[in-house]
Order: structure tokens, then C-alpha cells, then sequence
């Protein structure tokens, strides 16, 4: 059952008038960061604080220095700005809701090579795991039976994937603004819950590709055996920047099931480049993005990008079980089951798009070949302090054998995620590694001022995430990361990459001074 809340979207007849006279408060800026925070489910409210879950506030913190793209980012100025234009454009003389959205869609695929293949189609979506919802209701042909997704963990992915994927209700609050209640049947359509494939040992240390490709492979195997349909989830990339199963193992399983077969690339930290991108819709899968990790837009702007021939076969998917996550206008012009769906502008979500785009496209009008060049002298000196400083233990990765353009590997073959273990010193020189409390304390402590530590500058890294057991004691891992607004600020402020390479080498000096000062 889902009861209405406090009403997180606005009534569309608002916005489609042809003129619509709204007065505007004096501060602008106060109204569109409260808007910010709408939308969504109960993730992106704010604390006392004044942050999200994520630890991001609803407007620019220029004095904090942002290497947490895998987690979230603080909305920048440019982002900010960007917001409030459409604001000030949407309560105008012809403020248009429906035009806004469309001109959002149509620019974000063509900013992300989608437009290139004609017939291919974006859904837009409150947050990635709205997005796994979606896929797995689509997947299902809106069959409240049979489906069965295939995912890698959760620690790598998201915690309320799982559920969004069994069709279940994955937060007490949904973006259109309905409490529900967790883990409760969505509309009376339950999934399968999905099976979940280990990327990593125990002790943190990678599984082979080709253990992690067979292990997947058989689990999709046991669907189909089941006489069941199964929604393939291909991690493109994890929290700790790794990509299961490969493309290749993807590819294999769709030749081998045919129409049985769904792929979902979840590119929720969209790390990757529009070649790859293209490349993946080529292969008819579904690929799911959101412009809140690596390109550096707030949390809570997703969209879910259909090839053609997918597309098609979608359009008559009911929607009815959507209700309460989406609205007519997420879904492209003409796509008939999306009438039975509330005529509502979700203007949180058209804000926090239009702030996104504004950094996709400063990063997309930078030529491919010097992002290469930025991000690749960024990763080696970040991996070269990693591996020579005992305070600090890189999580391993596998390499991302990407295409090549111009006989040069892509920007999108570089890691950009360093996940890292902390280790301190005791009194008696003893080296050991930082308890999930204390990661978390050190974590929450870069965010502030540290001049008592004898630092100045506030770092947000990504969040930490459970990475094994170490001699006994379960681990935690923060994440140092790249993303779209470190090449593209740094390259706006006329500085090159060893400015950017300086500031993180001031985060990890933080991290170190932090965890060693922990009793």
C-alpha cells in the first residue's frame, strides 16, 4: 500500500502553460537548493548538517577539495549556476516543463554517443536504483513472474540494487513522493531475488576474470534451466572500479539464450567513454548512467539508455507497477504504456540534470586524447604513492582493456578509483590496519578543517566500502577518485595535471595525519 507524503513533485499544469507568471524570491538561490533536495527517495534529504547520505550539501562548498566521484559530489558553481537558469526559464513568460525535459534528453544523448545509432531511446530516472527497477520491470515484460537477474555483489554495487532488481521497494519513500515500505512487493510484482557473484576473495584480493566469467555464466545457466528469463548485470564499473562479467562473457551468454537473455550494464559511475558506450548499445544492451559519480553532477540524476531493437520490444511493457517512481514525462514522447503514469513535473530531477549536463558538456568539448593524458599522469603518480607508502594498501584492480581511437587506448582504459586500505603505527611500532570505525572516523574528519593536524584544506574522498578481513579484523577502504570536474576545472584555471596530482597528494598526507592521531 503507498500513501502520499509530503509532495516531492509539482502538478505539470504548472509548467506547460505557454505563459506562466510565477514570482521569484529574492533569493533564487535558497529556493533552488531546497528544490535540489526533492525528487528523490529518502537518501538525498537532508541531516542536521545539511548534507545528504552521501555527505553532499544542495550548494557549492568551494572550499572543499572533492576526490569522492565514486560516492557523490558537491554541486559546483558552473552546476549551480546551470540550475537556476533553468529555474528562472521554467517560472518565465513561456516556461515550458515538457520542453525542458525533451531538450534534456535530446542533449544527453548526444552528449553520450546514444544519438548516434538512430531508434535508440532515454528513460530518465530519479537515482541508479530507480534505474534497476525499470530494467528488471521492462526485462520482465511487466511478468510478475520467472525473471531472474545475475548481479555481482552488492558491496560492489549498491545496497538497494538487490531489491530494485526483485521488484521490491528499496527505500521507505519513493521519488514520487509515496512512504512505502521497504522489502514490500512493488504493485504486487515480485521478482526473483538475484543471484549475487563475489568479485573479490575474502581477504580483498581479486578473483580471476575467467573464475568470475564461469561463475556468472553458470548462475545464468541455472536460470534458463529453470525455464526462467534472466536479466544479466554487467558492473561497468564497481564501487573499487572493477568490471564484471567481462563484455566478452556478456556477449557469449546473449549469442547462446537469445531473447531469454537481457543484458543491463549498470555504468552508474558513467567511467566511461561514448566509444564504449556506443559499443554496448550496438550490442543491444540496456546501459544505465547517472550524472552524479564521475561527471560530477549531484546525487540523484539517472536515466536508463535502450538500444533500438529493445526499444521496440518495450513499448508495450504495461507500467502501471511504476507508479509511484516515475512520471509520463521520464519516459520518450510517444511511448503509449507511459499514459497510465501521473502527469507530474519532478522538478528536483530536472534541476539536478540540467547541473549535471553542464559538466558533461565541459568535458566533452575537451579532445579525448589530452583527457587520456591528464588522467593518465593523475593515475600514476596517485597508484605510485599507494604502493610506496606503508600507511596505505591499494585494493587491486584488473586492467580495462578498452577499444583504441587513433591507435591510442581511450581515456576510459585508465583507473580513476583508487580504493585503499589504512594502516597505522602503535606505540610500539606494530603496523596494523584501521578498523571500519576508525576508517569511517577519518573519513568524516577530512570534510573538516584539520589546521589542529597542521592541514588547511577539507578533502571529500568517496565513502568507505567493506573490502575483507585482515588478520582476523574486517577492513573498510576509502576511495580516492578522479572524475570529470578534475580535468575540466583544472584546465579552466589555466593549471596543469601536477596541480591536481599536488591536491591529492594533500589528501592522502591528510589521511595519514588523521588516522595516525586516532587513539
Amino acid at each position: 500500500m503507498q500513501t502520499a507524503a509530503k509532495t516531492l513533485t509539482t502538478p505539470l499544469r504548472n509548467h506547460t502553460s505557454a505563459k506562466v507568471h510565477m514570482p521569484l524570491n529574492r533569493d533564487i538561490e535558497t529556493v533552488v537548493a531546497r528544490v535540489l533536495t526533492q525528487g528523490g527517495d529518502t537518501r538525498i534529504e537532508l541531516n542536521t548538517a545539511g548534507t545528504n547520505s552521501y555527505g553532499c550539501a544542495p550548494h557549492p562548498d568551494l572550499a572543499l577539495v572533492q576526490f569522492g566521484s565514486s560516492t557523490g559530489s558537491v554541486i559546483s558553481t558552473a552546476g549551480f549556476q546551470a540550475a537556476v537558469a533553468v529555474y528562472r526559464r521554467l517560472h518565465g513568460v513561456a516556461g515550458s516543463y515538457h520542453l525542458e525535459v525533451e531538450r534534456q534528453r535530446r542533449e544527453l544523448s548526444a552528449l553520450c554517443g546514444a544519438s548516434d545509432l538512430p531508434g535508440s531511446e532515454v528513460v530518465l530516472a530519479a537515482s541508479g536504483t530507480d534505474i534497476h527497477l525499470f530494467a528488471a520491470h521492462l526485462a520482465a515484460q511487466g511478468q510478475s513472474a520467472g525473471l531472474q537477474a545475475v548481479m555481482a555483489e552488492p558491496g560492489e554495487t549498491g545496497s538497494g540494487v538487490p531489491a530494485a532488481l526483485a521488484a521490491l521497494h528499496f527505500s521507505t519513500r519513493t521519488s514520487q513522493g509515496h512512504n512505502v515500505k521497504r522489502g514490500v512487493p512493488i504493485d504486487n510484482t515480485r521478482l526473483r531475488q538475484p543471484a549475487c557473484v563475489s568479485l573479490r576473495q575474502a581477504d580483498s584480493s581479486l578473483r580471476s576474470v575467467a573464475d568470475v566469467d564461469a561463475e556468472f555464466a553458470a548462475q545464468v545457466d541455472r536460470v534458463m534451466q529453470a525455464d526462467g528469463h534472466c536479466l544479466l548485470v554487467l558492473t561497468d564499473l564497481s564501487k573499487t572500479g572493477l568490471l564484471a562479467p567481462s563484455p566478452a562473457c556478456a556477449v557469449k551468454l546473449q549469442k547462446l539464450y537469445g531473447d531469454h537473455l537481457t543484458v543491463l550494464v549498470d555504468a552508474c559511475q558513467f567511467r566511461l567513454s561514448s566509444a564504449t558506450l556506443v559499443d554496448y548499445l550496438a550490442k543491444d544492451f540496456m546501459v544505465a548512467i547517472t550524472g552524479s559519480k564521475f561527471v560530477g553532477g549531484p546525487a540523484f540524476c539517472g536515466a536508463l539508455l535502450l538500444p533500438a531493437s529493445l526499444a521496440q520490444r518495450c513499448r508495450t511493457v504495461p507500467l502501471n507497477a511504476l507508479f509511484g517512481y516515475s512520471s509520463r514525462s521520464d519516459w520518450p514522447p510517444g511511448w503509449l504504456p507511459a499514459k497510465v503514469l501521473a502527469e507530474s513535473a519532478n522538478l528536483g530531477l530536472l534541476l539536478r540534470w540540467e547541473a549535471a549536463l553542464a559538466e558533461l558538456r565541459r568535458f566533452k568539448a575537451i579532445p579525448d586524447q589530452a583527457i587520456h593524458d591528464f588522467l593518465e599522469r593523475w593515475q600514476q603518480a596517485i597508484k605510485q604513492r599507494l604502493v610506496s607508502d606503508d600507511g596505505f594498501e591499494m585494493l587491486p584492480v584488473t586492467p580495462l582493456r578498452r577499444g583504441t581511437g587513433a591507435g591510442q587506448p581511450t581515456w576510459d582504459s585508465l583507473q580513476t578509483v583508487f580504493a585503499f586500505q589504512i594502516f597505522k603505527r602503535n606505540l610500539g611500532g606494530e603496523r596494523r590496519a584501521l578498523s571500519p570505525q576508525e576508517t569511517s572516523i577519518v573519513y568524516q574528519q577530512l570534510r573538516r578543517s584539520q589546521t589542529d593536524l597542521g592541514g588547511e584544506a577539507r578533502f571529500q574522498l568517496g565513502q568507505p566500502v567493506h573490502c575483507g578481513v585482515n588478520g582476523g579484523v574486517h577492513v573498510c577502504a576509502l576511495r580516492l577518485c578522479s572524475g570529470a570536474r578534475l580535468v575540466t576545472e583544472a584546465m579552466a584555471a589555466g593549471q596543469t595535471v601536477t596541480h591536481a596530482i599536488r591536491q591529492a597528494m594533500r589528501a592522502l598526507d591528510q589521511v595519514a595525519l588523521v588516522a595516525q592521531a586516532l587513539p
